[in-house]
């Protein structure tokens, strides 16, 4: 837990006279009374690592002695012998450093002696309604008490802007845990390259990923795995994966594993039949000199939209050449006539969460790129069927290559590079499975 405690000390500095509270994800009901798979909010984890249900963090830097409070379910042997052990109050002191615990059910009684000294609370809304409503019915308390004594505080406070940035830019800690989580997913993508025969379902493949994650030590998926066959590779966020794959179609496998906390988030593009068609490669080379350009631009002092501008400009003069769209590119990039082919964003932060904390823009300007940020390039091509003006040979055909990027102090180190991409590499791995049955 050493590594929560230096992240709180991190934050207490930055909030001085404030105050911040941070609840527990909510539980969710799956159907009558069986719940989702519990994951703990990614905020409270990161400064807690407490996993439960029902409890709250509150650090209160200047607290003469309780300067990190957890409220926590209480011990009960009843409820433990059906859902598992609980950490309890002695459980919060003990293993996650908590200097005072209390039960959930005090926390009406208990938060308000914590923070009638101070100025400011720090608090996210929007997670959980319910606590939103708790929280404004303290503020009203707090309003009623300063008018008497004359302290208590007066403003709520996203804390967002000092904790994602802390998120955004990786310690080494923080890196051993992702390099781990992106590791275990580059595995599963093997192993389902390695499986992958035509007349398969998509679920198959990804019983693969889910077999080959699980076996090395992730709990879940970082996000829900697509696995999409075909003209289905050309939703951009098919989940159903259910279909049939055919001998002549690409399958698209979109899938990270969850490790620490941390997300893999890596995309490849295969031909079912371990070759691709010449239209096929004609699309996946395209994609795949757009991703190699993208990442060029990955460095620091580069802005977070060059890597996207460097791989739609080579989307669109290639889609040029492949008579998908006509004219001038720099008045198709202007107009966005590509967004029939190409309707996303080339990258997004990576983290703890598979779309990251941290801010895009700052006063409006695209954030500067720093060593310890990560990021994903994931250039795509998606042809509809339905487009009848578009050369035949082309529809139904949809590739994303998609890899995880570290910004490092003298450029960029793709955490996911040992997934081959490059088309020999890929017909020549699936040969040799082939042959090797």
């Amino acid at each position: 837990m050493q590594q929560m405690k230096e992240r709180r000390e991190r934050l207490m500095a930055r909030i001085s006279n404030g105050a911040a509270i941070f609840p527990a994800a909510p539980t969710a009901i799956r159907n009558n009374d069986v719940e989702h798979e519990y994951r703990q909010d990614t905020d409270f984890y990161y400064l807690t690592g407490f996993e439960e249900p029902n409890a709250v963090a509150v650090l209160v830097p200047d607290h003469p002695e309780h300067r990190f409070t957890l409220f926590v379910q209480p011990k009960d042997r009843e409820r433990e012998v059906w859902t598992g052990w609980r950490a309890g109050e002695e459980g919060a002191r003990h293993d996650y450093g908590a200097d005072a615990a209390f039960t959930i059910d005090k926390l009406d009684e208990e938060l308000p002696k914590l923070l009638e000294k101070t100025d400011r609370i720090y608090y996210r809304f929007g997670s959980d309604p319910t606590f939103d409503e708790r929280l404004v019915g303290w503020m009203r308390r707090f309003q009623r008490e300063r008018q008497r004594n004359g302290v208590g505080p007066t403003s709520v406070i996203d804390p967002a802007d000092i904790l994602h940035e802390m998120r955004l830019i990786k310690t080494e800690a923080d890196l051993a845990l992702l390099r781990r989580a992106v590791e275990i997913t580059c595995d599963g993508h093997l192993a389902a390259l390695r499986a992958l025969r035509p007349g398969m379902h998509e679920y198959e493949i990804e019983a693969t990923l889910r077999y080959v994650f699980r076996k090395q030590g992730s709990p879940r998926h970082g996000y829900a795995p697509i696995v999409a066959a075909g003209a289905n590779a050309t939703v951009l966020h098919y989940v159903t994966n259910n279909c049939p794959i055919a001998a002549d179609d690409l399958l698209l496998i979109d899938a990270g594993a969850e490790f620490g906390y941390y997300t893999g988030d890596v995309t490849r593009t295969w031909p079912a039949s371990g070759s691709f068609s010449e239209a096929q490669a004609e699309v996946y080379q395209l994609v795949l000199e757009a991703q190699l350009e993208a990442i060029k631009a990955v460095k620091p002092g580069a802005t977070f939209i060059e890597p996207h501008n460097r791989a739609l400009r080579v989307l669109v003069e290639g889609m040029l050449r492949l008579g998908l769209l006509e004219g001038e590119a720099d008045k198709l990039i202007e107009e966005g006539a590509y967004k029939q082919f190409y309707m996303h964003r080339t990258s997004h932060w990576l983290g703890m969460d598979v779309h990251d904390a941290g801010p895009y823009k700052v006063a409006d300007e695209w954030r500067t790129l720093e060593p310890g940020m990560v990021l994903t390039i994931e250039p795509g091509l998606y042809v509809a069927t339905d487009l009848q003006e578009v050369n035949p040979r082309y529809r139904g055909i949809g590739v994303r290559i998609e890899d995880d990027v570290l910004v490092t102090a003298s450029g960029s180190e793709v955490l996911s590079a040992r997934v081959p991409k490059t088309i020999d590499e890929i017909e020549g791995l699936m040969m040799g499975a082939h042959i090797g049955e």
